[in-house]
């Protein structure tokens, strides 16, 4: 049980300055404005630093020099504890287009790691990244992992996964695909388009068989070509045009760079926007060679400039952002408030993914997953389910 005094609460769509907070047994009970209630525990006095939800990232490969694609629990558990000390307090561990070794041992650790309860972040389900896509937007994929949906190939992986794949990503364009869609729907797997050559019509089609979020908007889709002489569109536009398809963009301000980040906001509604890192290994560590996907058989990157790049530094190669700088992009480079950027980065991929109910937003009922931090959104204390999981810096009375 925790007491939050002094704290200038960060809600969805406001700010409550001089606040408390009223943690227990892990969930959020009471918040208003000081004076606080009597209470006898644990007080935490936050001195006028910010009080907010812990951030969701929906769709991180890594960080900390780890993989969730390394094999072990060990390397599980390091990338996001090392993910967590940026605020992320709700974490999808994503795979991508690998061997089918290499998946189905992804599978293997993280149902060893959600069993580790000491100072993680949640792990409510992995997100498969591939390995169904279209060769023409591979990025950095390696092309020869790539396959078409096949019931013989994606039912075994359904099967491994026991229930815990909670988001697939993959290109709805290709032969099988939707067919595909309406089985993984029926479990419950929130669906996204990615490294897709789609057209806007096989986009309309997809999101009646359930696509609703396009995978790093932007990076890795088609846009409008001349077929015979008539302009076609592509997921780009779809993504602008189809109300029901939510975007996710990497807020790192480079993979998507300020002007078209203001685009991007002022062509589509907020609240059908969320931030992600799509983090690799290199996240939080400092730039120089590194590996993308497992260490072994993995693609050899470079991070140089704040993000990471293929060896010919012809693409980027997956980013190194952390859930904190995402939130100073948002503030920075297209001006969205605190609650505006915070609800980008907690609530919103929260919400894409059916988890509104328990986290991303400071409200009753809610996991006690919280962030301390101040101004230049330096993360001071992280709370997941009310629990302290990284050097606290408020004081405690």
């Amino acid at each position: 049980m925790h007491l939050f005094i002094n704290a200038t609460l960060v809600l969805e769509d406001s700010l409550i300055h001089d606040g408390y907070l009223l943690e227990e047994d892990g969930v959020i009970k009471e918040f208003g404005s000081m004076p606080a209630p009597p209470f006898d525990g644990r007080t935490i006095d936050c001195n006028g630093l910010y009080l907010g939800p812990g951030f969701v990232d929906i769709h991180t490969h890594g960080a900390g020099g780890h993989d969730y694609m390394d094999g072990g629990v060990e390397a599980f558990v390091r990338a996001a504890k090392a993910h967590m000390r940026f605020g992320a307090t709700t974490i999808l561990p994503t795979t991508l287009s690998s061997t089918d070794e290499h998946l189905y041992r992804a599978f293997k650790d993280f149902k060893a790691a959600k069993a580790v309860s000491n100072g993680m972040p949640h792990l409510p389900g992995l997100h498969l990244e591939g390995p169904y896509f279209c060769p023409k937007e591979k990025g950095a994929m390696e092309e020869r992992h790539l396959r078409t949906p096949d019931p013989g190939h994606y039912m075994p992986i359904l099967e491994a996964g026991e229930g815990l794949i909670r988001r697939w990503s993959f290109a709805p364009e290709l032969p099988g695909a939707y067919e595909m869609a309406d089985v993984l729907k029926k479990e419950g797997i929130h669906l996204s388009a990615a490294h897709t050559c789609a057209t806007y019509d096989q986009m309309l089609k997809a999101v009646d068989h359930g696509v609703e979020l396009l995978t790093h908007f932007y990076s890795a889709m088609s846009t409008i070509v001349r077929i015979g002489g008539f302009r076609v569109l592509g997921v780009i536009e779809s993504g602008y045009l189809i109300d029901d398809l939510k975007l996710e963009i990497i807020a790192d301000g480079i993979h998507l760079p300020p002007e078209l980040l203001r685009l991007i906001y002022k062509c589509k509604d907020a609240d059908s926007i969320c931030a992600t890192t799509d983090s690799m290994r290199a996240a939080g560590l400092p730039e120089g060679p590194s590996i993308l996907g497992p260490l072994e058989g993995g693609t050899e990157v470079i991070v140089e400039d704040g993000i990471a790049k293929m060896p010919d530094k012809t693409s980027f190669a997956g980013s190194v952002c952390t859930t904190d700088r995402m939130v100073r992009t948002l503030m920075k480079h297209v001006g969205l408030t605190l609650p505006q950027a915070v609800k980008a980065s907690s609530l919103l991929p929260a919400r894409f993914m059916g988890l509104d109910s328990l986290t991303g937003s400071i409200a009753v009922g809610k996991q006690a997953d919280l962030l301390i931090f101040d101004e230049d959104i330096i993360i001071r204390s992280v709370y997941v389910s009310g629990t302290n999981t990284h050097s606290a810096t408020a004081k405690e009375e």
